[in-house]
């Protein structure tokens, strides 16, 4: 079988961005207008690795790194409202803040990781993308962004096992499972599997993000400026529209 074949078979970033928006909207639909239909919210874990995923691919294919790093400030600025609409029913909330701030931070960390990969011996660059992750996980962590500092890391996370081989998807099996059931954490689901009984935290079902993922092979798919504007604007304009039946 050809590359080509196997790319045309493949789900392309679009794709992915699509999936990721729809998880979102369950997740976000549970939490404001049809609560109690927990599915809906256990849909919605998967919704953030794939957008941390396209980030760690964005900052890898882009051709103008000050320029998405401007859309993504400019994005965090108009979805902060919305953002403390849906969350607290007000236009200010200091507690938490929109997923924008967090993928903009990564993509900050992911500049600085490489700037860490030139340094000239091996136990320097892996000091330097260390100290630049705790960094991340620090600042993530102390602003409140959404998901805070394990967030920041899982972009580092797909960025720096970046690849189809197995031992990087085995990593990033590794790493989804360490920072969604242990760093996160959470509610304990009760599961029951052959006659044994156990408790399982609800957002390691985040870990099922990598089924997409890995079907990914590398296409954009369709793409213009409409496009990129919708992927962008659905976030704030979803959460505004969620929150109109509180406001009114």
């Amino acid at each position: 079988m050809t590359e080509r074949t196997q790319s045309q078979r493949g789900i392309s970033s679009l794709t992915l961005h699509l999936l990721a928006m729809a998880f979102m909207l369950c997740d976000h639909l549970w939490a404001t207008l049809v609560p109690g239909n927990m599915w809906m919210t256990q849909v919605g874990r998967l919704a953030f690795p794939i957008f941390a995923f396209l980030a760690a691919e964005g900052f890898a294919h882009t051709h103008d790194l000050k320029r998405y790093r401007r859309r993504l400030l400019l994005f965090a600025l108009i979805s902060e409202v919305p953002f403390n609409l849906m969350m607290a029913a007000g236009p200010v909330y200091p507690f938490h803040q929109n997923v924008m701030w967090t993928l903009l931070i990564a993509l900050y960390c992911l500049e600085w990781i490489e700037k860490a990969k030139t340094l000239q011996k091996p136990w320097q660059q892996w000091l330097g993308i260390l100290a630049v992750a705790g960094a991340g996980w620090l600042l993530g962590t102390v602003t409140l962004v959404d998901y805070g500092g394990a967030g920041v890391l899982t972009v580092l996370l797909f960025s720096l096992l970046r690849g189809e081989s197995w031992p990087r998807r085995l990593g990033q099996l590794a790493g989804l499972v360490w920072i969604n059931c242990v760093l996160i954490g959470g509610q304990l689901l009760p599961v029951t599997l052959g006659g044994l009984a156990f408790e399982f935290p609800e957002q390691g079902l985040a870990v099922a993000a990598l089924v997409p993922i890995w079907l990914y092979h590398g296409r954009q798919g369709p793409h213009n400026r409409a496009i990129q504007l919708f992927c962008y604007a659905f976030y704030p304009l979803h959460m505004l529209f969620l929150s109109l039946p509180a406001l009114l």
